[in-house]
């Protein structure tokens, strides 16, 4: 007997009878202790689902309210770094988070946007390169394009947020109407206040400083490449990076005799920054035969949070490209065209503004047909080195509708001017394969674009755009018959150096008709 009792306490819940059924007083055991563990759990489970929902409740309500404050804040700007509260770089609010806004294809009607948007009349002129010092935020716009009637600057096409391939020497600025805004300005936030609103006066070096203004490069690996020092009337001393540019860098190589500028810098890592700042704000056409022909503001400080001192990389070979004004004004002719073959250079911003709010509004858009003004670009290199893109080749942007990649974002713009020089019409070019497609003077081909191969355009050799090629054209639908001027300007952003600018844009006259154009009397001259 105590040998079953023993085996039957080790049967357990998985054993039975000899009959195949689970014994009575097992199965009572088994469903009381599970009755038992029920009740003493039904108690203090109920009171921590509710302590649980009330904590989830009070957690859904701070997400609730911090995405409702943030969602009143997107698209909201502000300029920081400026001497006065109407000037700076521009800054906008994405997702709770401030960030700055490339300089690509920043211009006037970027500007007159978030002129307005801050409560001002107007802008008085925008900047690029960081002005007014390097951007320590990430950039949340790039390659902005704004139709100039839109209300806020998130409202203007841009690559997607936070997609851009920029550094922090490259954020774009304003400077507004100094009147009074029209409405309070909360979120301005100046990097200096100031009582009095003054324009900043701007005044010629040699006016200040002296006509006779030494230079030196100091700090780098080479004599051609360091920090930029000057002797002024104030002695040695550096000159402030905020706004230094390939411009400036220009005028300096050639002030020296170190030939051109290959690179300039707002950076540290020449060192300097214990150095007395003599000059600031330096601002240079880069044509000047010296710094001292060029523009400063009259009082050396760096007004960014990160100081900087201007550098340069001089170089005795460049690359200078020229825009073949013949072959413009030979191939220029009108096309109508339906939005429905026009998508993919839609994607690329190829269109006036107008044809994405038809897109936006109507149904049938694609339908609608847009009339563009189309040209044959031919682009030479008369320089002494190859012209090659900044950005390396696995940074090129692969666009998908049109099956290839970008070395640079803007190569080229069209702009339709009125007789007061305001733009009216638009386009721009990506390089979509920059390659040698012509070459003279014994020069052989060097850049082929076919199986994802290096692009460029070497020494002597042109690369042509043709006009049968999407978003080789300016869309000229919403244009009134009459006389204009039509601009095309290749490295209009001067992103890459050359010897000059001063061969980079083709500026003729434009007589257009609702159905004929005359392109004529073109001369070359600086973007």
């Amino acid at each position: 007997m105590v040998t079953t009792a023993a085996t039957s306490g080790y049967r357990g819940l998985g054993s039975r009878t000899s009959n195949g059924r689970r014994p009575a007083a097992e199965v009572f055991m088994v469903v009381s202790v599970l009755v038992l563990g029920l009740l003493s759990l039904v108690g203090p489970t109920v009171d921590c689902r509710r302590a649980d929902k009330r904590r989830h409740h009070w957690k859904a309500n701070v997400i609730k309210n911090y995405l409702k404050n943030h969602k009143s804040l997107e698209g909201m700007v502000r300029l920081v770094d400026g001497e006065s509260e109407y000037e700076g770089n521009v800054e906008i609010m994405h997702l709770g988070k401030w960030g700055a806004i490339c300089d690509d294809e920043w211009d006037s009607r970027e500007g007159q946007v978030v002129c307005r948007q801050l409560g001002y009349n107007g802008t008085s002129r925008v900047t690029h390169s960081s002005h007014f010092g390097q951007t320590a935020r990430k950039y949340w716009m790039d390659n902005t394009q704004c139709g100039g009637q839109e209300l806020e600057i998130s409202e203007c096409r841009f690559d997607s947020w936070g997609e851009n391939d920029c550094d922090p020497s490259e954020a774009a600025g304003v400077v507004c109407e100094s009147s009074e805004p029209e409405k309070p300005k909360i979120y301005s936030v100046p990097a200096v206040s100031v009582a009095t609103k003054k324009v900043v006066q701007k005044y010629r070096i040699k006016d200040t400083s002296g006509s006779d203004i030494e230079l030196r490069l100091v700090g780098g690996r080479t004599s051609d490449e360091g920090r930029v020092e000057a002797n002024t009337s104030d002695g040695w001393g550096v000159i402030c990076g905020d706004g230094f540019g390939v411009l400036e860098a220009l005028v300096v190589c050639r002030s020296i005799g170190l030939g051109y500028a290959a690179a300039a810098f707002q950076t540290d890592r020449f060192g300097g920054l214990d150095l007395p700042v003599v000059l600031s704000a330096v601002e240079c056409a880069g044509n000047e035969s010296s710094l001292a022909g060029c523009y400063h503001q009259h009082k050396a400080t760096c007004s960014t949070r990160k100081e900087t001192v201007a550098a340069v990389v001089c170089t005795r070979d460049m690359a200078d490209l020229e825009v073949n004004a013949d072959e413009l004004m030979r191939s220029a002719y009108l096309e109508d065209r339906q939005m429905y073959f026009l998508q993919c250079a839609m994607e690329e911003n190829c269109l006036a503004s107008s044809a994405y709010q038809l897109r936006r509004d109507e149904t049938d858009w694609h339908l609608i047909t847009r009339r563009l003004l189309r040209f044959t670009a031919k682009i030479t290199n008369v320089g002494t080195a190859p012209f090659r893109p900044a950005v390396p080749k696995h940074l090129w942007q692969f666009h998908q509708c049109h099956m290839h990649y970008h070395s640079m974002e803007v190569f080229a713009t069209f702009d339709v001017l009125d007789g007061g020089g305001m733009k009216v019409a638009e386009g721009h070019k990506a390089s979509f394969c920059l390659e040698d497609n012509q070459c003279t003077d014994g020069a052989k081909p060097g850049f082929a674009c076919a199986n994802y191969g290096d692009q460029g355009i070497s020494v002597n050799c042109s690369d042509i755009y043709r006009h049968n090629i999407d978003c080789q054209w300016v869309d000229v639908t919403d244009l009134n018959p009459g006389l204009y001027t039509l601009k095309v300007s290749v490295n209009p952003e001067h992103k890459i150096p050359e010897m000059t600018y001063a061969n980079n844009a083709a500026v003729c006259s434009m007589f257009y008709s609702e159905t004929f154009v005359k392109i004529y009397d073109c001369v070359l001259q600086n973007p």
